[in-house]
């Protein structure tokens, strides 16, 4: 299943920085301003496993409602037992032929990146798009790679056949740049969770696009 992602921006929840609101409020926010895809994403020691189950319960529900592709971060267990539409793993992960065995051909399979080996292999193993990035330094992910820089993004712009979303300290101040070498999905955390007005934040975001 080759599903091409939406064009703009890619959701990802992070409760540690979206000043004291939930996953689901997050969630509801990013939706109704107009985000089509969104990760939920969640460090295991952080959260008691049982409430990520019923978190990602609850955004199934919600996203299903509102025609919204649901990704779950690492978790295959869960995505199966909520009918996510897919999964997204990074490099120490359980492998994409693994992850589609569990999964089956008819979920998405979204791959973090950070190399042009890496992209090129991601291909050949099946996975359905992938991640690219980090492209600037974040501070959203504990055990994150250093920043890849905008020049794999430009190689993965011109020779990857894979749906692709850029990620990685993304702020609105760069955004523009990223889109002008090639990203037509563009994830940005902080950012979002953490603003003020996450509806006004995403719209606004969103014309970067148009």
């Amino acid at each position: 299943m080759n599903n091409t992602l939406p064009t703009g921006i890619y959701g990802i929840t992070a409760e540690k920085f979206s000043c004291g609101r939930s996953n689901i409020e997050v969630a509801k926010a990013m939706i109704k301003g107009g985000i089509k895809v969104i990760q939920y994403r969640e460090k295991r020691h952080l959260k008691d496993y049982r409430d990520i189950l019923e978190e990602c319960r609850q955004m199934r529900k919600l996203t299903r409602e509102h025609g919204v592709i649901f990704i779950v971060n690492d978790f295959v267990d869960i995505a199966i037992l909520v009918d996510a539409d897919g999964v997204h793993v990074g490099q120490e992960d359980l492998p994409v032929a693994a992850v589609r065995s569990l999964l089956g051909s008819d979920k998405i399979i979204g791959l973090s990146t950070h190399s042009p080996e890496q992209a090129t292999q991601a291909e050949l193993d099946g996975a359905d798009y992938i991640g690219v990035g980090p492209l600037f330094t974040t501070q959203t992910k504990e055990d994150v790679c250093d920043a890849v820089g905008l020049k794999y993004l430009e190689h993965v712009a011109s020779h990857s056949t894979l749906p692709f979303v850029a990620i990685g300290g993304i702020k609105e101040h760069n955004i523009k740049d990223v889109i002008g070498r090639g990203a037509r999905t563009v994830c940005l955390v902080t950012e979002i969770v953490g603003s003020d007005d996450i509806v006004q934040t995403v719209k606004r975001l969103h014309t970067f696009f148009s």
